[in-house]
């Protein structure tokens, strides 16, 4: 069985093919597809079978999908351009001849309003139209997301964001690379929509008071309104596009977009998802 990684060049991808390996797979049966070539050479010295691709040229894709039963279609990083990139894939996927496909999408996407979802729920209407089987694995939010406000607290003491007490159901990317390499590896998954998020859902007093035990210093939260957000984050030099779209993933977590705590990550896992503090210590 040969199962292809799209998107295995990025922070999840690569710790996905980390946990295939883990798990057994031989290397050979790995195919890693991205675009930084040289993240796929380093890929390569595992004896991983990589290639060079862009989804926005279908035709990269035709050599690294033939004879691959299983493909783990990692969603884009490229926001407003993912469902023709997404398209390509599972496009590309069918003609190969593939028996499955699983995405990566975005919580509860197909009813959510976060501003990420539409591109989500798009590409899982493109999934379920394609023929193939799927497994669709909605992941909740990263905890290294949220690195730069722990660095600020580290350089400042405070973090400031517009989230206010709202809740974040987060776990570390490497959690849902094991999540995912276990679908790709054991059986029972077909057709099925994971739900996956962290065991327990943390507010930013939290994240602050867990920053400080980290630290072994102050640390405090103070919630401010969604322009002064705008405003800070113009300030410290961030192109107005990528403000937008922060700010406006910030009033998704606070209007509880992102609170969602259910068990299917802990399931797939085997065991507890890693806690809030055990990821902050490895910043330190």
């Amino acid at each position: 069985m040969t199962i292809a990684v799209v998107g295995a060049t990025g922070h999840l991808g690569r710790l996905t093919v980390s946990a295939l390996r883990e798990r057994d797979v031989p290397a050979d049966q790995i195919h890693a597809l991205g675009r930084d070539r040289a993240k796929l050479a380093e890929l390569g010295e595992q004896g991983v079978a990589t290639f060079a691709i862009d989804l926005d040229d279908p035709a990269t894709l035709t050599d690294a999908l033939r004879d691959v039963e299983d493909v783990l279609l990692i969603s884009s990083s490229e926001v407003g351009r993912r469902v023709p990139q997404h398209r390509a894939a599972v496009d590309a996927a069918v003609a190969a001849g593939a028996r499955r496909v699983v995405y990566t999408s975005a919580p509860q996407a197909t009813t959510s309003p976060l501003v990420l979802a539409p591109e989500h729920k798009a590409t899982e209407e493109l999934l379920a139209a394609s023929g193939l089987v799927t497994t669709i694995l909605r992941n909740s939010w990263y905890t290294e997301n949220h690195r730069p406000e722990f660095d600020g607290a580290r350089a400042t003491g405070t973090i400031a964001n517009s989230v206010g007490a709202r809740r974040i159901a987060s776990a570390p990317r490497a959690d849902f690379a094991e999540a995912a390499a276990v679908v790709l590896t054991t059986g029972g998954h077909d057709g099925a929509v994971c739900e996956l998020s962290g065991d327990a859902a943390w507010s930013y007093e939290e994240f602050a008071e867990t920053a400080a035990r980290v630290l072994g210093r102050p640390v405090t939260y103070q919630p401010i309104t969604p322009d002064q957000e705008r405003e800070n984050l113009l300030a410290a030099g961030l192109p107005p596009a990528i403000v937008d779209m922060l700010v406006a993933i910030n009033g998704g977590a606070r209007d509880g977009l992102l609170s969602l705590v259910t068990d299917d990550l802990a399931r797939l896992l085997g065991r507890p998802t890693t806690p809030l503090e055990d990821t902050l210590r490895t910043w330190v």
